[in-house]
């Protein structure tokens, strides 16, 4: 089951000055895609007139390469998204998107410099980054009757269960999110307390 791993507390800003080009490192907590892809265009926004918006993200999980991305917005190829991605990538951080911006100054850094500074200007950034440890939580369904409600509802307290949604019927119908590390023991002492009436079932979707 997937681990924690470390999120932007807060949004951070770092500017260099490299060969009087002025490099404007921007990093923020963007949980999804569609968050990154919007912090990106604020960006760009609030800097209408510089030269580049470079940007790499992961917006999701470290390890999971679907929610990467990013862009050298008219720098060499590979130059710029590129080593901001890997800089991302490396820091083991999640939900994590990271823009430099870039006002041009007339003197060119050629590759090997813009490389450097791309991926410098995020890697310090990263390394005054303050973050928060957030654990991973899979979603489950449990179906008990009534009087084996005192014991779910006894589970969910002693194991920080987050109850996402309740239906009572002819049975209770409950929607429990657990931290993953404490799924498999969740439900061997559901099984077991309740002499195998009750168990957790995954939330499909």
């Amino acid at each position: 089951m997937a681990a924690a791993y470390s999120i932007p507390a807060a949004p951070l800003e770092l500017t260099e000055e490299i060969k009087k080009s002025r490099f404007i490192t921007l990093i923020a907590h963007t949980p999804t895609v569609e968050a990154a892809k919007g912090w990106v265009n604020e960006i760009k926004r609030q800097h209408p007139t510089a030269r580049h918006h470079c940007w790499g993200f992961v917006a999701g999980a470290p390890q999971d390469s679907q929610v990467y991305g990013f862009s050298d917005d008219g720098e060499p190829s590979g130059t710029a998204g590129k080593p901001i991605l890997a800089q991302l990538m490396g820091s083991g951080f999640g939900e994590i998107c990271a823009v430099v911006v870039r006002y041009y100054g007339g003197i060119q850094l050629g590759t090997g410099g813009l490389v450097k500074a791309y991926g410098g200007g995020v890697g310090a950034a990263l390394k005054q980054l303050t973050t928060l440890l957030k654990v991973p939580r899979t979603p489950s369904l449990i179906h008990c009757d009534y009087g084996d409600m005192g014991t779910v509802e006894s589970l969910i307290s002693s194991h920080n269960g987050a109850l996402l949604a309740a239906d009572y019927g002819l049975q209770v119908t409950l929607q429990v999110a657990w931290e993953s590390s404490v799924w498999a023991q969740v439900d061997r002492e559901l099984t077991d307390r309740t002499h195998g009436r009750v168990s957790l079932s995954p939330l499909d979707g």
